[in-house]
């Protein structure tokens, strides 16, 4: 199963404070870890989201909000896509992941993605 494991923003990554070297040093090697074990499949960290805009459809009509974004908790500041066998196996890893703030308290949230047999016979590649 693929999962998506999405680090939540903070206050200071929405002011843009970039991780420290020790930080960021300690997430290679977790990325590197994830890779060896077959299990990685991308990973990026995300600008602010004053960097960013959000577009909202209502009906036909599209309406473009520009950031930064209000309520820094219900942000992401980066993720992970990761090949597992189960949400557990996805669940372990994140407990050996670096805290993504350091000293800080932080959160990340694991999803399974839907797969084309999720859908059933009517809609198959």
């Amino acid at each position: 199963m693929r999962v998506m494991v999405m680090v939540r923003a903070t206050d200071a990554s929405e002011r843009g404070e970039l991780p420290s070297q020790e930080l960021l040093a300690a997430m290679g090697r977790f990325n590197e870890d994830l890779a060896n074990a077959g299990i990685l499949l991308a990973a990026d960290g995300l600008k602010p989201s004053s960097a960013g805009a959000r577009v909202r459809y209502a009906g036909k009509t599209r309406t473009v909000v520009d950031g930064p974004f209000a309520q820094a908790k219900e942000l992401v500041a980066g993720f992970w896509l990761w090949q597992v066998r189960s949400l557990d196996e996805a669940i372990e890893w994140a407990r050996r992941c670096p805290n993504p703030f350091e000293g800080g308290l932080s959160e990340v949230e694991i999803r399974p993605l839907y797969e084309a047999e999720d859908f059933g016979a009517q809609v198959q590649p």
